[in-house]
This record gives C-alpha cells, structure tokens and sequence, in this order.
C-alpha cells in the first residue's frame, strides 16, 4: 500500500469560485477527472454516464436540461426531473428514483473508488445551493457514502435537503439495506449557500454543516465496508430538484 498522503480532488478551479467562467462548460471551471456522471436520461434499466474525460474542458460535454454552467455565476448545476412516471427519468435497476450525481473515481487509475473507512483520511466537502428541493418527506439526496459491494449496492449514508431547509443524515443499520436511521443534523433556508463536510475515517461516521463541530452518527453494524463517496442531486420524490455547486473537495 502506498504511503499515507493526503488527497485534495476539488470541483473548484484552483483560482476559486471568483473566478468561475458562465460561458464555459463545467469542465472548463471544474476539475472533473476523478468522477462520473450519472444523469436521467438513456435507456430504460441504463441512465446515461459521462466520463471525465468527456466533461473535460471549457467545450467539455453538458446538457441543456440537466448538467450545465449558470450563465450569471459559474456554478455547476445539476437538475432532476423528478416522478419517476417522467420520460425524462431513466433509473438505474436499484432504485426508482432518477438522478443527476456523481461517482468518485480513483484518481490514480481512473477505475472507480473504493477505500477502507479505518484509515485517518477520507473525507467529503461540498459549497452549495439547493435552489429547489423535491417534494419527498427528507428531500434531495445532496451527498451521499456507498457502499462498494455489488451484491448488495446500498449507501452508508445519504445526506437528504428537504423544502422546509432541514438537513437530514440517513445511515443503514446493516449492509443489507431498508433499516435506516434518520438524523437531523442542520437547517439552512432553501435558496441559502451552504457547506458540509461528511466524514467516515477510523472507523467513525460524522458530518458538519457550515464549518460546525463534527456530529458523530452511530454506525450499527455496517462494520465499515470498503466505500465510496457521490455527490449532487439524487432526487427521492415527484417533484422537480436543483442543485448548484461552488465548491466540492475529496480528501484521502
């Protein structure tokens, strides 16, 4: 295994969110090469992903309707149709809902990520706006640990922004799956820019909203499993969902 080192992956260009392009794909602002993107279009059992090698760059791939660069900021934003009865939402056999998300890749190979929760790194930092949560009793899924098992494809945790701008941590009970337990852990007005930070290192699960002392979240017996971290907006309910993103850091 290689030496401990830490890991800085961030959405930001490295001139900061100042200096953020509204004429550029969000490739030309961010840098994009440690994830995939997942959106709600493709074929029925098959969403559509892009690669970064394809979201690289000012011309880099976007989509009008679910993946593109404000025109008056520079942000990245990320938009879900919403009812899973809309043409637009194609889904992933797992799951009834569609939506616009990333995956983490590791960015020494580019194969997709999966780490160890006890190492003393691994953490997940996003600046953000929820301009328009759906409808769902905890809302749009904004940041979400999963776990890397294809038998069982269930989250660690998910962090859920609903329209009342409550902040909710879902965390699965066991790696089976349907036993979450839900936490709040915030409230940030809908249309506020916010950040949070979730961390799942030695062996302990937390998150942070706006910079706030960690909140320690009970594990039950997930045991840490080898993971990964998604970020954007998985959306849980009938109605339309939008995300911006300023900022979005990975560290290992």
């Amino acid at each position: 295994m290689l030496s401990k080192t830490l890991l800085l992956v961030s959405l930001l260009a490295i001139q900061g969110a100042s200096a953020l392009d509204p004429k550029c794909a969000p490739g030309g602002n961010f840098d994009l090469s440690v994830w995939n993107l997942q959106l709600p279009i493709g074929e029925k059992g098959h969403p559509t992903t892009i690669t970064p090698a394809k979201l690289k760059g000012c011309n880099g791939y976007q989509n009008k309707k679910f993946f593109y660069t404000d025109t008056q900021d520079g942000s990245l934003v990320m938009k879900v149709p919403g009812s899973p009865d809309n043409s637009d939402c194609v889904t992933t056999p797992n799951s009834k809902h569609c939506r616009s998300e990333f995956r983490e890749l590791a960015p020494d190979s580019g194969d997709k990520a999966s780490w160890d929760p006890s190492e003393s790194t691994n953490r997940l930092k996003a600046t953000l706006t929820v301009t328009n949560p759906d409808d769902s009793k905890h809302g749009t899924v904004i940041g979400q640990i999963h776990i890397d098992d294809k038998i069982s494809s269930k989250p660690v945790c998910e962090l859920y922004y609903s329209k009342s701008g409550d902040l909710t941590m879902g965390v699965e009970r066991t790696r089976d799956g349907g036993d979450s337990k839900f936490t709040k852990v915030g409230n940030v007005a809908v249309g506020t820019k916010f950040t949070y930070e979730i961390r799942y290192e030695s062996d302990k699960l937390s998150v942070s909203i706006n910079g706030g002392s960690p909140k320690s979240l009970d594990t039950y017996e997930l045991k840490s499993p080898k993971s990964y971290f998604k970020a954007g907006n998985y959306n849980q309910g009938e109605s339309a969902s939008e995300v911006h993103f300023y900022e979005l850091t990975v560290q290992h």
